[in-house]
């Protein structure tokens, strides 16, 4: 778990974010969780960075309770379906009851906010024979006057409620709405805050996906996602669409979970990401402190050789990093040997707290591609302990010291580490 006091993971993040906005969006029973007062320090902790904050939230949660305590039978429960006249009652009873809760509760925290009505909305309409009567749709969101408000260091509350210009206000998704505040905020994230802890397909935890996998998952593996957390998905799926770099979607019931998913690596949810958040890229000389690190236990564990920070950096054209967030995660290099058209594979590594997320198999392929590009017709790689792993996951088989490039098999053979040689064909 993500330590409060671990102010040098924070710090990292920070330029990042200064002067940005993040968009919150909060379901309804988030609000009422013993944890809510935490969310609120935490957003307070966002505000003293100079992050600016808009809070979105539902109502779902409440409208269900009130229902109950009054024997009805809500038509419309998140924003979607039919709203009656009796549902559109519950909802402003609800909404304006989580609104108050949540500017009261920032008081506390000597933040200021406020109840604008900064989304204008019009009737969904007549959709396939059937009059959604209340229920509305976004028309547009009045940004200039939430932007005012940022610009104030006021924290814009945003209930499930849009107003027409006659006067008459409708019923919206929560999840829709923080889609249309985050792209009219130009925010660099939108989080949203549930009672799970990110998006479970087939029963796994998904913990990046980007918005092409996202799309794939809601098209051919719907049925295996949670039905409440589909809108999560859905709505991550197009604010990436739309511009926003960054959706996460996590359980706002954790504590220090919404600063363990902004200022650490890994998170605690499911991100959805717009660019390109993992990445393969060559190294550069600063790298190597990073590299070192990567490989230090690994080569305490013979499974890797030796190498000094001073070898990285006399070698470092050849390496390569796996980056997540801009942060090495994994490293490998390339080297190739011309006269016999052959390249090594070397020094791959993955950091412990990225294993099993097909790390390793992306930076083989990525060498794979390159010494193609160089014109190797065969790859070649040793290893002392890993080689299942590089016949299983690249497409290794076993090869004798014969097959190693003449520079290389001198060196191999005054290592003494008899490693197990492996290769690739490439044509």
């Amino acid at each position: 778990m993500f330590r409060l006091t671990d102010l040098r993971e924070i710090l990292r993040y920070v330029p990042q974010f200064r002067d940005k906005v993040f968009v919150i969006a909060l379901d309804g029973a988030v609000v009422e969780d013993d944890n809510f007062g935490n969310l609120l320090l935490d957003i307070a902790l966002l505000r003293s960075l100079r992050i600016g904050v808009a809070l979105v939230h539902g109502a779902s949660h409440q409208i269900r309770r009130l229902a109950e305590q009054g024997k009805l039978s809500p038509s419309n429960m998140d924003g979607t379906g039919v709203t009656d006249q009796a549902t559109l009652q519950l909802a402003l009873t609800a909404a304006n009851r989580v609104t108050h809760e949540i500017l009261e509760g920032l008081a506390t925290t000597d933040l200021r906010a406020a109840y604008s009505n900064a989304l204008v909305a019009h009737p969904a309409g007549i959709l396939q024979g059937i009059d959604y009567q209340w229920t509305g749709r976004i028309e547009r969101v009045d940004t200039a006057l939430l932007q005012s408000l940022l610009e104030h260091g006021i924290v814009p509350v945003i209930p499930p409620l849009g107003c027409d210009g006659e006067g008459h206000t409708y019923r919206l998704n929560s999840d829709a709405v923080a889609v249309e505040v985050a792209k009219a905020l130009r925010a660099v994230k939108l989080i949203y805050l549930s009672t799970t802890p990110g998006i479970h397909c087939g029963g796994e935890l998904l913990r990046h996906l980007a918005t092409e996998e996202a799309e794939s998952i809601l098209k051919k593996q719907r049925a295996e996602i949670p039905p409440t957390m589909v809108s999560k998905l859905e709505h991550a799926v197009r604010a990436s669409r739309g511009g926003v770099p960054r959706v996460h979607i996590i359980d706002g019931r954790v504590e220090e979970g919404l600063l363990a998913e902004v200022f650490s690596n890994e998170g605690i949810g499911t991100l959805v990401h717009a660019n390109e958040y993992q990445a393969i890229r060559r190294a550069h000389k600063k790298d190597a402190r990073a590299i070192f690190s990567l490989i230090k236990p690994g080569m305490e564990s013979d499974e890797l050789l030796r190498r000094t920070r001073a070898d990285i950096e006399r070698q470092i054209e050849h390496f390569y990093v796996f980056e997540v967030d801009r942060n090495p995660a994994a490293c490998a290099s390339l080297h190739f040997y011309q006269p016999e058209g052959k390249a090594e594979l070397a020094c791959v590594c993955v950091d412990p707290k990225y294993e099993n997320q097909g790390i390793g198999a992306k930076l083989m392929q990525f060498a794979e591609n390159q010494a193609r590009l160089l014109g190797a017709a065969e790859l070649f790689c040793l290893s002392t302990q890993t080689f299942n792993y590089f016949m299983q996951k690249g497409g290794f088989h076993p090869g004798a010291v014969e097959d190693l490039p003449l520079e290389r098999r001198d060196r191999y053979e005054k290592s003494g580490r008899r490693s197990q040689i492996l290769i690739k064909r490439l044509v």
